[in-house]
Parts: C-alpha cells; structure tokens; sequence
C-alpha cells in the first residue's frame, strides 16, 4: 500500500497538464485527475482495490486545506453524452500524511464524459464540474 500514493502523484504529474486539474475556494484547494485504469501496473491497481479495463476509467481527488492533506466527503456522478448517469463512489486511502479520494467508472469507447462532484468539508459544499474525453486503452 506504501506505494500507491507515490504512484498517483507521478501518475498525475506525467500525465499532460490537461490531466490534473486544480479549483480553489479560499484556502481550500481540489486536485483532481482523471485517467483509464489500464495506466496502472497490476500490483498497484490490485493495492488500492482498482479493476484494471480498458474501459475503466478512475478518478483521484487530493484535498488541501491551507496546503495541508485535509479530509472531506466527496461524491459525485458522471454522464455520458446520451445523458446516461453513473453515480461515483469514493474510497478514501490516507497513507503517509496524504490523503485521496478514489472513485472508478465505466466508458465504453471514445468519448466525452461530463463529471459533477461535491466535496463537502464541515458545512461548506463545493460543486466542480468538468467534461473530460475517455480513449479506451488498445
């Protein structure tokens, strides 16, 4: 499990800048990042409980608070462009002072998703919303 985090964060960063993004509201700041979890080696898919498909996509959210790994609820869902809804369900993995919200959902080819999460901390809810384009993995 040691190293899954290390994993992620270089995953995020060779990703292209596209990949990972970030939404401030104050001193809280959301990273998120998007990709297909083909990317992932076996043993650290099989770590952070991860199914390994072409058409599975993942989604990894990092929460700071004044630069610091903070918890939260997060939820969410995404869409296809036909409308069809896919409720995201998050798993938290705190390892070694970071913690990241980890959520996997199905594509089934080339296309263009549309994600809304909440990221609830205390009584403040952020909403994010974003289209990220799915390839599946050949």
């Amino acid at each position: 499990m040691r190293r899954i985090i290390p994993f992620l964060i270089a995953l995020c960063l060779a990703l292209p800048a596209a990949a990972e993004r970030k939404q401030s509201f104050g001193d809280l700041d959301v990273h998120y990042s998007v990709f297909n979890s083909s990317f992932l080696q076996p043993d650290i898919a099989s770590a952070a409980g991860l199914v390994r498909s072409k058409t599975q996509g993942v989604i990894n959210i990092a929460v700071l608070k004044a630069g610091k790994a903070s918890t939260a609820q997060v939820s969410g869902q995404v869409k296809n462009l036909l409308g069809q809804s896919t409720a995201l369900t998050f798993r938290q993995v705190t390892e070694s002072g970071a913690i990241y919200y980890l959520a996997q959902f199905p594509f089934s080819s080339r296309e263009i998703l549309s994600f809304t999460l909440d990221v609830r901390q205390g009584d403040n809810t952020h909403r994010i919303t974003f289209n990220q384009e799915m390839f599946p993995d050949d």
